[in-house]
């Protein structure tokens, strides 16, 4: 009789646990109930699919736009009664239909009756971008959250925007890179030549490619744009009906392409794209959703999970791996509706958000139901694994980093596991093509409780660095790129919901922590040349207009320039002298200690056009294979005098095609292999320069700096030619050895002696002139008495 009791209860609580509701709804109403009254004003927005979604904010928290029947954005979560989102009359937009929208800083693009418009959801207005000329229909893009990274603000505001559909090889694409508000056409590489249809464009920063969605033959296929990926398309998936691409936050190359009766997922940026099956615990229940036999109504993402809601009232939650991917379904309970939507509003916490229209206003309501992923996932129905994974955490969080040429970063990680499992570690890198990484694992130590504490050692560089790779499989060296560092469990349950991967950016260019300096050991004012003081009252000096041209060109100006000289920009002018040859000192310094001395090939230009100095080699004494660059080919080229390390070509480099047909130019590139130095003239003065590493492989930076010296010890320039001057020098000594023989000789004969005494009556007469016009003060000691005249022998004695 117990017996049967126990059965009976056990059989009674079975219906009541499998009765437990997946969540608990309430309505907000929150303004409605101070009587506050809200009126519409532009015309209502509508979404015309039949699946609702909710786009989140990706670095915004709370900011929201719900796509429906009427359109609703958020700034927290919903937690207020809304006004349908409007468009001002006067845009005349006709019937509002909004095709996509997405997310930029401060603003909302939509794409509204096949335009773009940019909502600024700060200030509440409303702008319209120039430069599409042409239909289109979806927005694409991808975000960086990482506050006041430069680099990181330009990946979120570079956009697409374009005519899903459109033959591609016809297709017109538009570019912004000024979260757009302007954009540009855009052409595809060898867009000319693709067949099908244009299913998409899309930043796949991640992988450091622009990836084309082509359609054909019902047919989807990802093409890329830079090697060594463009060589192929990648694995081709079915294409039976308009896919949406979404691109999952984070940047490691996970995508979703979904409709009512597919969901496919990739983990590698479109190169491989496969179904996401339905599993129960281990066992695989359909393959695809397609076998499952239902139709997805909506679908919600955040980085690490995905929840698809059904129109058969089913619930699936999945977690996004990097290497395979499966969801679960919930028990059924009555949860859907037409407006059903879902987001997440933390890890492991899902909202199914539905509107409620109010007769009695023209707010909406919203009734919101709130589940707990981790508390569903007990449910021993479903067979989920209990989580083995204690504690996963590193040093590397919530910071983009950056490996410059020749650098490497190292980084750590923690991970405890339950007691008696053994972790599978998985370190990935986004973009193998780029970034090379090595790890190694250890065991650091013992919790209380005994578990084991694993170290885990990351070391990155380039890949082209490691040295063992094939030169085919990396990406061009010069070419800056991204790759997304990931550190995961590979055998990882389902249920560890609050163990997220350990995930960071890192950025395979420019150090923008790096500068040059010119080195400034002995300055024209230590040495006294020149007055700091005078230099920093708004000192200005003259440059002749035979010694600069300010087109660069090496002509003679028609008048003197002034030139003001920015001491706080300059300090004090090195000191150069004139008659050795000379180049500078470049050192590289970052956050604010110095790394070395910089070898690498760079270019001066004085910025005012002297050109009162020359280069010590031609191009064969610097053993060129081909014709060098110079400053008048860079501006020919440029249309301006802007020569760096993304125009400079080498003349050393086999693959320059330029013949040497003129092997006495000079050759005007510094550092690097040769020991070329700058010449100057013989003229004194100030030289401003601007000096550019031009080395591709030195640095991924533009690295730049402007300096001055001054040149000293040149005397003036000589009048006659060099030639006379040295002929009449010569003949002036030759004279004078003649006079010093002749003169002495002469004056021991009779006509030197008439001569002797016709120069002393000559300056007797001249001194007697000088006396009578000079008055009288006295006696005066030697003078003789006024009136008398001397003798000639008198007159040459007083002389």
């Amino acid at each position: 009789m117990l017996m049967l009791v126990l059965v009976a209860a056990t059989m009674g609580l079975c219906p009541l646990v499998r009765a437990q509701p997946l969540c608990r709804a309430r309505t907000v109403r929150t303004g409605k109930v101070f009587n506050v009254v809200q009126e519409v004003d532009g015309d209502v927005l509508y979404f015309p699919s039949m699946t609702p979604r909710v786009i989140k904010h990706p670095c915004r928290k709370n900011v929201a736009v719900y796509l429906g029947r009427q359109i609703f954005f958020t700034t927290d979560d919903f937690e207020s009664s809304l006004l349908p989102l409007t468009i001002p009359t006067s845009m005349q937009v006709g019937v509002p239909t909004v095709t996509s929208a997405h997310f930029i800083g401060p603003s909302l693009l939509l794409v509204v009756n096949w335009k773009v418009y940019i909502y600024n959801f700060e200030d509440a207005s409303w702008e319209v971008p120039v430069g599409i000329r042409h239909p289109v229909s979806h927005i694409s893009g991808d975000h960086c959250c990482y506050v006041g990274n430069t680099f990181c603000v330009h990946m979120s505001f570079s956009i697409f925007a374009y005519l899903h559909g459109e033959p591609v090889s016809q297709a017109h694409i538009y570019k912004s890179t000024t979260g757009g508000r302007r954009f540009k056409k855009y052409t595809y590489i060898g867009q000319a030549d693709l067949v099908g249809s244009l299913g998409g464009i899309f930043h796949f920063y991640g992988l450091s490619q622009i990836g084309l969605l082509i359609i054909d033959r019902q047919k989807g296929t990802f093409k890329y744009s830079h090697h060594p990926l463009n060589r192929s398309l990648g694995l081709a998936f079915d294409y039976n009906e308009t896919l949406d691409v979404l691109i999952i936050p984070g940047h490691r190359g996970l995508l979703i392409l979904w409709s009512d009766r597919s969901l496919l997922y990739s983990h590698n940026s479109g190169q491989l794209v496969d179904s996401i099956p339905v599993k129960r615990g281990e066992q695989i229940l359909y393959r695809s959703i397609s076998q499952a036999n239902i139709t997805i109504h909506t679908i919600a993402f955040n980085e690490n999970e995905l929840a698809v809601l059904t129109k058969e009232d089913r619930l699936y939650y999945g977690s996004l791996r990097l290497l395979s991917s499966s969801i679960i379904k919930f028990a059924d309970q009555p949860i859907w509706s037409p407006g059903a939507a879902m987001m997440f509003l933390n890890p492991g916490m899902l909202e199914i958000l539905t509107p409620l229209p109010d007769p009695a206003s023209q707010a909406f309501d919203f009734r919101k139901c709130l589940l707990n992923i981790q508390e569903l996932l007990m449910d021993p129905q479903l067979q989920v694994g209990k989580c083995k994974i204690e504690y996963l955490d590193g040093n590397f969080l919530e910071k983009m980093y950056t490996i410059d040429m020749h650098s490497k970063l190292e980084f750590s990680a923690a991970l405890i596991t339950r007691l008696g499992t053994s972790p599978i570690p998985l370190v990935m890198v986004s973009n193998p093509h780029s970034l090379g990484l090595q790890a190694s694992m250890s065991e650091n130590g013992n919790t209380l409780d005994g578990t084991i504490l694993y170290q885990l050692e990351i070391y990155l560089k380039q890949q082209q660095h490691w040295g063992r790779t094939d030169p085919n499989f990396t990406s061009s060296l010069r070419r800056a790129t991204i790759s997304t560092l990931t550190v995961d469990i590979a055998n990882k349950e389902m249920s560890c919901v609050d163990i997220k991967p350990l995930s960071t950016l890192i950025s395979v260019g420019c150090d923008l922590e790096k500068k040059i300096v010119v080195q400034n050991k002995i300055s024209a004012c230590s040495k006294g040349v020149l007055d700091p003081m005078a230099l920093q009252d708004n000192h200005t000096y003259i440059i002749e207009k035979e010694f600069y041209d300010l087109s660069f060109q090496g002509r003679k100006s028609t008048e003197d320039l002034v030139v003001y000289y920015p001491y706080n920009q300059l300090g004090c002018p090195r000191l150069v002298y004139y008659d050795t040859p000379w180049r500078p000192v470049v050192e590289l310094w970052k956050q604010g200690h110095f790394q070395e001395v910089i070898q690498a090939e760079y270019v001066l230009r004085e910025v005012s056009g002297v050109f009162t100095y020359s280069y010590s080699l031609t191009a064969k004494e610097a053993r060129c294979v081909s014709q060098p660059q110079n400053w008048t080919t860079i501006i020919q080229e440029t249309e301006g005098p802007f020569w760096d390390r993304e125009n400079y070509v080498s003349c050393h480099d086999s693959e320059n095609s330029a013949p040497l047909r003129w092997p006495e130019v000079q050759y005007q590139i510094l550092g690097g292999r040769t020991q070329n130095s700058i010449i100057f003239d013989q003229r004194n003065g100030i030289y401003i320069f601007f000096l550019s590493i031009v080395d591709p492989y030195y640095s991924y930076c533009h690295l730049q700096t402007t300096f001055s010296i001054y040149v000293h010890g040149a005397y003036p320039l000589l009048i006659l030619p060099p030639g006379l001057t040295i002929v009449m020098l010569v003949a002036s000594i030759l004279l004078s050895v003649w006079l010093a023989y002749m003169v002495p000789k002469v004056l021991h004969t009779e006509k030197g002696h008439r001569i002797q005494r016709f120069g002393a009556r000559l300056c007797w007469r001249c001194k007697r002139l000088c006396l009578a016009k000079i008055p009288q003060a006295g006696t005066g000691g030697d003078r003789k008495p006024p009136g008398k005249r001397l003798t000639p022998w008198e007159a040459s004695a007083d002389l």
